[in-house]
């Protein structure tokens, strides 16, 4: 399928400003262009309230319905950045948007990022974040028997490591998790790296360097690295993945989805037709982020 009109026009902008590659950008530039890119999110959501708080050292930003009461259904989410970027500034409109078409508590966590922070310090804030969201559910209005972990990119990565070190430690499981074309392999094994590696904006070089910068002791086969190839999945909460067709992470989210299935996890796997990643983040240009809005709303008033 082609390109969606509105990100075919950015992929061309791209293509003729000669493919720039962020392996050559600084880390600010890099965490610079990702907040302008906002401007692309769509119309902000007013019909919640949003409150910024800290708990036990991490920050935390709450997008409630408005005029809610009591707990509430809740999604623990991990913003996207490839490790090295992103936060509530970038997410604040899909955040809002999740909160208000879901009638969920939309919890986000604020984990360390790299290259000043490298592993494990994400993937441990994550964990963290969820333990402090459980053991605070009262005062936070959240119903603990309706929380899902869910998360784009490098945050699609982190709920899917922290829903293991949970279930590895005996301790709490979210209901769900939803993972929106996520990080899932280091070693960036699959095709796609190299059929959607180039053209696409979030390119090859964006995704590899990312990895580089968070992981530069870590061997790119290690568990919490590549946690697609770990055999430990059954026992997991359902799980639905989201993918996008021009997306290098594509055939890996996808492959999660067999591997999964094959662990005997229930899980579900959803191609978006003629986006690229990061397609989540633009409502403003994209009819199937506006879809996919409305489907993870769905999915997460559990």
């Amino acid at each position: 399928m082609a390109l969606e009109k509105g990100i075919a026009a950015l992929v061309n902008d791209f293509i003729a400003a000669g493919r720039p590659s962020e392996r050559h950008q600084s880390v600010e530039q890099r965490r610079e262009g990702y907040i302008a890119s906002t401007v692309l999110a769509g119309e902000k959501e007013t019909r919640v309230t949003v409150k910024d708080m800290e708990l036990e050292g991490l920050s935390f930003r709450v997008v409630s319905p408005l005029n809610a009461k009591g707990a509430l259904p809740t999604v623990i989410y991990y913003h996207g950045g490839c490790f090295v970027s992103g936060g509530f500034a970038t997410h604040d409109h899909q955040l809002r948007q999740l909160a208000f078409y879901s009638s969920c508590r939309l919890i986000a966590v604020q984990y360390r990022c790299a290259p000043e922070h490298t592993y494990p310090a994400a993937h441990d804030d994550a964990e963290k974040g969820a333990d402090i969201i459980w053991q605070h559910a009262d005062t936070l209005g959240v119903d603990r028997t309706r929380i899902t972990l869910a998360g784009d990119s490098a945050g699609g990565h982190l709920a899917l490591v922290t829903a293991l070190r949970l279930k590895a430690a005996g301790q709490w499981q979210p209901a769900q998790l939803i993972l929106i074309y996520p990080m899932l392999d280091a070693t960036a094994h699959f095709e796609s790296y190299t059929r959607n590696g180039l053209d696409y904006i979030i390119t090859r070089d964006t995704l590899l360097s990312g990895y580089e910068m968070y992981l530069p002791h870590t061997e790119r086969q290690h568990p919490e690295a590549s946690p697609l190839w770990r055999d430990d999945f059954n026992g997991l909460p359902p799980v639905h993945i989201i993918t996008a067709e021009y997306d290098p992470l594509c055939d890996e989210g996808e492959a999660l989805y067999q591997r999964l299935s094959e662990q005997g996890v229930e899980s579900t796997c959803q191609r978006y037709l003629g986006v690229i990643h990061g397609f989540f983040q633009l409502g403003g240009v994209s009819l199937a982020a506006k879809n996919v809005m409305r489907d993870i709303a769905w999915r997460a008033d559990i």
